[in-house]
């Protein structure tokens, strides 16, 4: 999947500069490597920093990140920046059944393959008779594990599906009322030294406004509320054409038993404001006690 977004980041930049030149630098992560508990690794990060140390050493000139694997609650690694946030693709998971079945057709003890622990509570909550079993990997992986039947279901994240072709397997697109996605989804961010200039101004043109306006009010909303790699929250903004920017999100406990719920408008609001305002409501219904109480 990796790779299919660098293809698209490099046809997109082909197609604003005939003739540029670019070569990919493949980066295997300690994410990629490594199939058990992320919170083993240290968690958060695991799926991006030796990219950055590429970046930082002058190996790459330009990181191609999922927004949803970058840390909220620290800072980018100095030196570096955002040079441009994609348009954003679906934000939306989907159900993989082989037999075709929906999510409430799914009878009782069904095995749904997921390590996602926003997934695993809102299962929880939503459908406690199905059976959430772990599965790593990258999406061709899942496939794989899936058809080998060490589950009998599969959820994964529709943008993924599209990048790697395989969304003829999707048996049902969820709403995000029924699975609320997670902060960045759907959004790839391109990520340079701050002090390359050449590369930032190539590159800062394939950025799109209302998906960078909509990431910095789910980010905001993260880097408030600190959540580990083990913490279930998930949200999503949305801008309108009129301006105005909306920002939904949700914390729950990971038997999905308990779910708090925020959702709030901003007209002239900076979309920080906005994800400050959401995370302190959430806050104020006890999203701090159940954050805190998750062992990570």
């Amino acid at each position: 999947m990796a790779l299919a977004q660098v293809e698209r980041v490099r046809a997109e930049l082909a197609a604003r500069h005939p003739g540029i030149r670019t070569e990919v630098v493949p980066v295997t992560t300690s994410g990629d490597r490594w199939l058990g508990d992320l919170s083993s690794l240290g968690g958060k990060g695991a799926f991006t920093k030796e990219v950055d140390a590429a970046l930082l050493a002058g190996e790459a000139d330009l990181a191609v990140h999922c927004m949803k694997d970058i840390p909220a609650d620290r800072p980018l690694p100095a030196g570096t920046v955002f040079a441009a946030v994609l348009e954003r693709d679906d934000i939306r998971d989907a159900l993989i059944h082989p037999g075709g079945r929906t999510l409430d057709e799914l009878p009782p003890g069904t095995r749904v393959g997921t390590s996602s622990v926003r997934r695993v509570a809102q299962l929880a909550a939503s459908h406690p008779h199905l059976r959430c079993v772990p599965f790593r990997g990258n999406a061709n992986r899942r496939l794989a594990k899936l058809a080998a039947g060490e589950a009998d279901a599969l959820v994964l994240a529709v943008s993924g599906l599209e990048r790697i072709g395989e969304t003829e397997r999707i048996s049902e697109i969820l709403s995000p009322e029924q699975m609320c996605p997670p902060i960045g989804a759907g959004v790839l961010a391109l990520q340079c030294r701050e002090d390359d200039t050449e590369t930032i101004g190539a590159v800062s043109a394939l950025g799109h406004p209302d998906t960078h306006r909509e990431t910095d009010a789910e980010r905001m909303l993260l880097h408030v509320l600190q959540g580990h790699c083990n913490s279930p929250i998930a949200g999503y903004a949305r801008a309108e054409r009129d301006g105005r920017l909306s920002l939904r999100a949700r914390v729950f406990s990971p038997d999905g038993k308990t779910v708090l719920d925020a959702h709030e408008w901003a007209g002239p609001l900076d979309p920080a404001t906005l994800g400050i305002s959401v995370a302190v409501t959430l806050l104020r219904q006890g999203a701090r006690e159940v954050i805190d109480a998750i062992p990570h």
